[in-house]
C-alpha cells in the first residue's frame, strides 16, 4: 500500500483510484488461482515411457501413432514396500517423499510407475517438471503443487544437484511436503549412489556445505534397490515367463545366471539400434565378426587382432575403400560407448586368471597360455541377436583366415573347424584342425588320424592316432586299438584298450568286445564284455545278455542278468525280457506283461487304468507300453490322446513313436497332422520323420511343399536329402541350390553324410570356398608339427 501511494505522489495521480484498482486485480487473481488446477494431468493420462521408463526388449523403440511400447511383466522386490506404503499413506492424507538409488537400470523409475498405479482410479494428478529445463521448471512450478499430485523427480540429479537451483528446490520441496493446507502429495525420486553419496555427505570442518538442504530432504527418505534379481525375484520372473511373458523369457536366457534382469532389458534396444545405425560402417563390421565367432564356439574374450582382421570382409567394396588409417581405433572408441544398463556392444576385458590346484600328471602341460594383445566381449543381447539373424550365413573368407592367424586356444579352433566342415568349407576345417593341433588339441590329432585312415593312409593315421596317445588322449587309445585289432595285433589291441579304461573310458574294452564278436569269437568277446562292466560301462553286460540269448544259452543270459540286478542295473532284465517276447516266451517277458495287461485294460474301455500301467511300465525303461496305447487311441480316432502318448513314449526314450504316428497321418491323409509331428519330433531331435515326409512330397511332385518342409529341419539334413533327390532326377541345378543352402546353413546333424557319399561330397568333392564357389583341387599332409603351417591359400 505504501508503494501505491508514493507511486500516486510522483506521478501526481489520485491516490484512492490507484488503491482501488489494487484491491480489484488482486480480487481477479485468487479467482483465476482457484479455477486453475495445479501443474500436472491425471495419471491415467501419462504413458510411462514418457516419465523415463526404460523401453524393454528388442523393437521397443518403435512406437508409433495408436501403439504402446511394451513393459515387460513387474517383479516386486524389497524397495517395492517402501513405494507401496508411501502410496498408502498418500491415499490416506500423509505427505511423503521416497527417492530410489541405484545404479543405471536397475528398475528404479519403473518401481516407481507401478506403485503410483493406484492412485490412478483416485483422482490424483502427475506432474513431471521439464521444460525449458527441469531445475527451472521445478523451482517455477512448485509452489502451485496441488492436493492429491504425484512430483516426478526422475534422475534428481538434474533438480537437486543443479549449482543454481538445486538448494532453493530442496527448500521448496520440503516446503511442499509440511505444508497441510497443499497435502496430501508424494514425491518420488530416483538417484544413482555416486550423486546420493556426494549429496548427504558431511562437508570438511570449515569448508563449503553446497548441499545442506538437499542433505536435509533425503535424510532418511532413500531406498537402495539392488543391481540383480535375488533367488525369489528370479523364480518371480520365471512365473511369469512361463506364462507367457515374452520379454522376460527372452532376457531369462541371457541374464538369469547374473540376475541383471533389468538391465537386460533396459539395453536391448539401444543395443540393437547401435547395431543396426552404426555412425561407422567398421563398427558393425566388428560386430558381425565378433556375432559370428561366438555362434560358431568361439570364447567369450575375443582377441583384437582377430577382430579387426576379420572384419573387412563384411564391409562393402564401397565402405572398405572409404576406411582411413585409423578406421579400427574409431570403430572400437565407437562401440566401447555405454547404452542404459552400462552395457556396451562391444567392450575391452580382462580375462580372469585360472586358478586351479596343481595336477600332477605324466603327460605333457596341456595349460593354454593366455591370449596376447588386448580382448573383447561381445554383449549377450547382440550374441544372441548374431546366432537368431545369421545361423543361415557362412563367414567371409577373412574371418577364417584371421581365426587360423590369431586364434590359439584349441577348444576356440577345433569348434571353428567343426563349423567350417559343417558348412562344407573342407580346406578351412582341415587347416583348422591343424591348428588345433599345433596347439595342444589331441582331439584335433584324432579327428586328422581318421582323415587319413580314410583316405587309405594307415601308417599316416596311426602316427597322428600315437601322437595324441602319447598324450593321453583316451578316445587316440581306443582308435589305436581299433587300428591294431584291424590288423590282426589282438594283444596290442587289448593292452591298449585297457590303458583307455584306466584312463577312465571303459567304453574302449565294450568296443574290442564288438569287433571280436563280430569275428566270431563269442569267449573273447564276453571276457572283454565283462571287463568293460568292471571298469564302469553298464551297456556291457547287456551285450553278454544278447550274445548269450542268440547263441540259445538262455540259463547263461539269465544268470547274467540277475548279476546285473544285483549290481543295481534292472535294464538288463527288461531287456532279456524284450528278447524272449520276440521269441514269443511271453511267460519269461514279465515286464512286457504289463504291456499287455494295460492294452487288454484299454480294450476293455478302462482308459484311467490303462495309463497307469502304461506309465509305470515305462518308469522301468518300458516306454513302448505308451506307445502300444498311442496306436490303439489313434485307431480308435482319438488323435489328441495318441499324440500325448506319443510324446510320452518319445520322452522316457522311444523316439520311433512320434515317427510312427507320423507314418499313420501320412497314410490316413491327415497331411497337415503328419507335419505338425515330424516338426515335434525334429524339435526333438529326430528328424527322420521329417526327412520321410520330404521324400514323398517330392516323389509325389510336390516340389514347393517338399522344400517348405526341407527347411523347417532344425540341423538342415532334409535339405541335403532334397538335393540328392534332385541330383537323382537330373535337376542339378536345383541339387546344387539346395545343396549350397544347408552347406551355408551347417548341416550338423548331416556331417557324415556330407563328408562321405553325401550330395556335397559327389558336387563339390574338394568343398567349398567361404564365398560358395568351389574349392580347387588341394592335398591333405600327414605330419602335425609345432607351429609350422602357412595358412591355406584362399584364391
Amino acid at each position: 500500500m505504501d508503494t501505491v501511494t508514493a507511486l500516486a505522489h510522483a506521478l501526481h495521480l489520485p491516490v484512492g483510484e490507484l488503491l482501488e484498482l489494487r484491491r480489484t486485480a488482486v480480487q481477479e487473481m485468487a479467482a483465476v488461482s482457484v479455477d486453475l488446477p495445479g501443474p500436472g494431468r491425471p495419471i491415467g493420462q501419462w504413458e510411462p515411457h514418457d516419465l523415463e521408463v526404460h523401453p524393454a526388449g528388442p523393437g521397443a523403440g518403435l512406437a508409433g501413432a495408436g501403439r504402446k511400447r511394451a513393459l515387460s511383466g513387474y517383479v516386486q522386490r524389497a524397495h517395492d514396500q517402501v513405494l507401496i506404503d508411501a502410496v498408502a499413506a498418500g491415499v490416506a492424507g500423509h505427505s511423503g517423499i521416497v527417492v530410489l538409488e541405484g545404479t543405471s537400470s536397475t528398475g528404479k523409475t519403473r518401481a516407481c510407475w507401478q506403485a503410483v498405479q493406484p492412485l490412478a482410479g483416485k483422482g490424483w494428478r502427475l506432474w513431471h517438471p521439464f521444460y525449458p529445463t527441469h531445475a527451472q521448471a521445478a523451482l517455477e512450478d512448485l509452489h502451485r503443487v496441488g492436493p492429491r499430485t504425484v512430483v516426478w523427480l526422475n534422475e534428481a540429479q538434474h533438480y537437486l544437484g543443479d549449482r543454481t537451483f538445486g538448494e532453493q528446490i530442496a527448500s521448496a520441496v520440503h516446503q511442499l511436503l509440511i505444508d497441510e493446507t497443499r497435502g496430501p502429495v508424494l514425491v518420488l525420486g530416483t538417484l544413482w549412489p555416486e550423486y546420493a553419496h556426494t549429496y548427504t555427505a558431511l562437508p570438511a570442518p570449515g569448508g563449503d556445505d553446497p548441499y545442506s538442504r538437499v542433505r536435509e530432504l533425503l535424510a532418511g527418505h532413500t531406498v537402495s534397490v539392488p543391481d540383480a534379481f535375488d533367488a525369489v525375484a528370479l523364480a518371480t520372473a520365471t512365473d511369469l515367463a512361463d506364462k507367457g511373458d515374452a520379454l522376460l523369457a527372452d532376457a531369462l536366457t541371457r541374464a538369469r545366471d547374473s540376475g541383471r534382469i533389468t538391465q537386460d532389458l533396459a539395453g536391448a534396444p539401444e543395443l540393437l539400434r547401435r547395431y543396426e545405425q552404426p555412425r561407422r560402417p567398421a563398427a558393425r563390421a566388428l560386430l558381425e565378426a565378433a556375432m559370428d565367432a561366438r555362434r560358431l564356439g568361439v570364447g567369450l574374450h575375443l582377441p583384437q587382432a582377430f577382430l579387426t582382421d576379420a572384419a573387412p570382409d563384411y564391409l562393402s567394396d564401397h565402405d572398405y575403400d572409404q576406411l582411413s588409417d585409423n578406421w579400427a581405433e574409431q570403430a572400437y572408441a565407437e562401440l566401447a560407448e555405454q547404452v542404459h544398463g552400462k552395457q556396451a556392444p562391444l567392450r575391452r576385458t580382462t580375462p580372469r586368471p585360472p586358478r586351479r590346484p596343481p595336477t600332477p600328471t605324466t603327460y605333457a602341460s596341456t595349460a593354454v597360455p593366455p591370449p596376447t594383445g588386448p580382448v573383447f566381449r561381445l554383449a549377450d543381447y547382440l550374441e544372441q541377436h548374431g546366432r537368431t539373424t545369421r545361423r543361415h550365413l557362412c563367414p567371409p573368407a577373412a574371418f577364417w583366415n584371421a581365426a587360423h592367424t590369431h586364434l590359439t586356444h584349441p577348444d576356440d579352433l577345433i569348434s571353428l573347424a567343426r563349423a567350417a566342415e559343417d558348412r562344407h568349407r573342407l580346406q578351412w576345417a582341415y587347416h583348422l584342425h591343424h591348428r588345433a593341433a599345433d596347439h595342444g588339441s589331441t582331439g584335433a590329432l584324432v579327428h586328422l588320424a581318421k582323415l587319413r585312415e580314410r583316405a587309405g593312409d594307415q601308417d599316416g593315421a596311426e602316427l597322428l592316432a600315437r601322437q595324441a596317445a602319447d598324450q593321453g588322449d583316451t578316445d587316440a587309445l581306443v582308435h589305436l586299438a581299433e587300428l591294431r585289432e584291424e590288423t590282426g595285433d589282438r594283444d596290442s589291441a587289448e593292452t591298449l584298450a585297457r590303458q583307455a579304461a584306466d584312463h577312465g573310458d571303459s567304453r574302449a574294452l565294450s568296443y574290442l568286445a564288438v569287433l571280436r564278436e563280430g569275428n566270431g569269437d563269442r569267449d573273447g568277446a564276453e571276457t572283454l564284455y565283462r571287463q568293460a562292466a568292471e571298469y564302469g560301462f553298464p551297456p556291457a553286460r547287456v551285450h553278454v545278455v544278447e550274445m548269450q540269448e542268440r547263441a540259445g544259452d538262455r540259463d547263461r543270459a539269465e544268470t547274467v542278468a540277475r548279476e546285473a540286478a544285483d549290481h543295481g542295473d534292472t535294464g538288463v532284465r527288461i531287456r532279456l525280457a524284450v528278447l524272449r517276447e520276440g521269441t514269443g516266451d511271453l511267460d519269461s517277458a514279465e515286464p512286457l506283461a504289463q504291456v499287455r495287461l494295460a492294452v487288454l485294460r484299454e480294450g476293455a474301455g478302462d482308459l484311467d487304468s490303462a495309463e497307469t500301467v502304461a506309465r509305470e511300465v515305462a518308469d522301468h525303461r518300458s516306454p513302448d507300453a505308451l506307445f502300444h496305447l498311442a496306436l490303439l487311441r489313434e485307431q480308435a480316432g482319438d488323435l489328441d490322446s495318441a499324440e500325448t502318448l506319443a510324446r510320452e513314449a518319445a520322452d522316457h526314450g522311444f523316439p520311433i513313436a512320434l515317427y510312427l504316428l507320423v507314418e499313420l497321418r501320412e497314410r490316413a491323409g491327415d497331411r497337415d497332422g503328419a507335419e505338425r509331428l515330424a516338426q515335434q519330433a525334429a524339435d526333438r531331435g529326430d528328424t527322420s520323420a521329417l526327412v520321410r515326409l520330404v521324400e514323398r512330397r517330392e516323389r509325389a511332385g510336390d516340389r514347393d511343399g517338399a522344400e517348405i518342409l526341407a527347411r523347417q529341419a532344425a540341423d538342415h539334413s532334409a535339405l541335403v536329402r532334397l538335393a540328392e533327390l534332385r541330383e537323382e532326377t537330373g535337376d542339378r541345378d536345383s541339387a546344387e541350390s539346395l545343396a549350397r543352402q544347408a552347406a551355408d546353413h551347417g548341416a550338423t546333424g548331416a556331417r557324415y553324410r556330407l563328408t562321405n557319399t553325401g550330395a556335397l561330397n559327389r558336387l563339390w568333392p574338394y568343398g567349398l570356398d567361404p564365398d560358395g564357389a568351389p574349392t580347387s583341387p588341394w592335398q591333405q599332409s600327414v605330419s602335425v608339427e609345432q607351429n609350422r603351417h602357412a595358412p591355406p591359400s584362399t584364391s
